[in-house]
């Protein structure tokens, strides 16, 4: 592990070198700030200014090298329901609007420099994400040449050495274990800036170095290891990436080619609509489960086609916690229905006895009182110390699970040092101590793995904050949480018990865990 206080020194070296080596052509940062300007930004009000910054340092990558050009596999078409098998069962996606071809949309096709597509790491048996297990089998059969495994945010750090499998192996061992993907953001610039890096325990040495990380405590490139998010039932989103930076699907759309991909250029309006008509089209959730059979039997209605009816019931604040539902309407903490019917099942069979402790957790779900505390964006925001609330009042959103508004919460995943997190394996994450200098916050410290939307607005009050996720799909997409520190659904209900003292019995867990898997 290495720790290391930052010298402002060093800055003007790395900038001279950054510049002798990256023709100014390729650094394509103006490109989103400039196509947010003719209106495609459908939210004025979001900072993109991080957008610059993290594309420049994305293009400036590309002076290390990817040796590796292996093709990015992809079926013909799309089907209209795709169903594919998962470690639970079998996952499906439906397109009410009819298959896909995939040679006929941008979300297929190589836009880049580095041979990925969208699809690279958006892929239908992960429920649109990426698994840790299937990154596992792309790496042994391609031996790392995939394109997944790419230096710019494939590795721990662009800077890694990749010249032989073995080496490979520890380059992507993040990727390869937790399903991570290296997202490099810069620091905010001041006035917007309350914090500095006070120091960094960094096993890769990638945050430290200043051509790859931070030139001073207040500059630079943070790197964040995060799980790509799942490119499907976008319709439910009130929230565009972990920490929100994105203001709408077409400016991610630029973002993404330009970054992960290191594309010469941004996407054209027509390819940035095809990928966001493919990806706003289409509806994912598990369709069967290996012990309890079809998730659509006896009055259930598991499965992605009755997900997307869900849809024209669902609208911004649909069921918030805390009175922003624009009807009026009260909050109602019995979040799911799919398998209610299940409830009135007879014991006595093996499948039908799943299909009851499928039930049994989705009422544990919807009604278990849990005393919320220490939540920052919830229990400070409404400074209540304590809050009576269930899993719903942070999974609002019926039948989705993601919440209905924007709120960026720290319930304490990327939480390091004496507040890590109880049940998570957060071991080879670097940990960033973070010292507020100005706002509201001045004088604390914080030790975390991430630094959440505060490395976009530049709020003390935004550390660690992240969103939750949809969660349909849970058991195609292993590891969970942002960061990827609960290998299953089990850890992750193990952490929500130990966080907030809920007192689950091994019964409701194990119910519990068997609807999560379900959804």
């Amino acid at each position: 592990m290495r720790e290391a206080q930052f010298n402002p020194s060093s800055l003007k070296a790395f900038r001279l070198a950054a510049a002798a080596a990256v023709p100014l052509s390729l650094l394509a940062g103006a490109a989103p700030l400039a196509v947010a300007e003719n209106g495609l930004n459908t939210n004025r009000g979001e900072n993109h200014e991080w957008a610059r910054g993290a594309i420049e340092h994305a293009q400036r990558m590309r002076m290390h090298k990817d040796v590796d050009r292996g093709a990015q596999q992809t079926p013909r078409i799309i089907k209209k329901l795709d169903i594919d098998h998962d470690p639970g069962g079998r996952i499906a996606s439906f397109q009410p609007g009819g298959a896909t071809i995939t040679a006929m949309n941008a979300f297929f096709q190589d836009l880049g420099t580095n041979g990925r597509t969208c699809f690279t790491c958006h892929q239908p048996q992960n429920g649109w994400g990426i698994s840790a297990e299937d990154v596992r089998v792309r790496f042994a059969e391609s031996a790392g040449t995939d394109p997944i495994f790419r230096l710019v945010d494939g590795a721990t750090c662009p800077t890694d050495d990749v010249s032989t499998l073995d080496a490979k192996r520890q380059a992507y061992s993040l990727l390869n274990d937790k399903g991570l993907i290296r997202v490099g953001l810069p620091l905010p610039a001041a006035p917007d800036l309350e914090f500095s890096v006070a120091s960094v325990d960094d096993p890769y040495g990638c945050i430290t170095d200043p051509a790859t990380g931070l030139t001073s405590p207040t500059t630079g490139i943070v790197s964040t290891y995060r799980r790509p998010l799942p490119s499907t039932n976008l319709g439910f989103l009130s929230t565009i990436m972990w920490d929100g930076r994105e203001s709408s699907f077409m400016q991610q759309a630029i973002d993404a080619t330009l970054g992960h991909a290191q594309a010469d250029v941004a996407p054209t309006v027509d390819q940035q609509q095809q990928m966001v008509d493919f990806e706003t089209g289409i509806f994912t959730a598990q369709i069967s489960d290996d012990k309890a059979g079809s998730l659509q039997s006896h009055g259930a209605t598991g499965g992605p086609v009755a997900l997307s009816q869900q849809l024209a019931k669902f609208f911004i604040g649909v069921n918030d916690p805390v009175g922003l539902n624009p009807t009026g309407a009260p909050f109602d903490p019995n979040i799911f229905d799919l398998f209610k019917t299940w409830l009135a099942l007879g014991m006595g069979h093996d499948k039908l006895e799943h299909r009851l402790s499928i039930a049994r957790g989705e009422e544990v779900f919807n009604t278990t009182p849990i005393n919320i505390t220490g939540v920052t964006g919830l229990n400070d925001a409404l400074n209540l110390p304590s809050i009576a609330g269930f899993c719903g009042t942070c999974h609002d959103a019926p039948n989705v699970g993601d919440h209905s508004v924007k709120a960026p919460l720290n319930i304490g995943i990327a939480n390091a040092g004496a507040d890590s997190p109880p049940a998570l394996d957060i071991s080879g994450l670097p940990v960033l101590t973070l010292q507020c200098n100005s706002g509201p916050l001045a004088g604390q410290t914080f030790m975390v793995t991430d630094p959440g939307r505060a490395l976009i607005s530049g709020k003390c009050a935004d550390i660690g904050k992240l969103k939750g996720p949809i969660l349909r799909g849970l058991a195609s997409r292993a590891p969970y949480f942002h960061n990827g520190s609960a290998a299953t659904l089990a850890d992750v209900v193990d952490f929500y018990d130990l966080r907030f003292g809920i007192g689950f019995t091994a019964q409701e867990k194990t119910d519990l865990v068997n609807f999560l898997n379900a959804l």
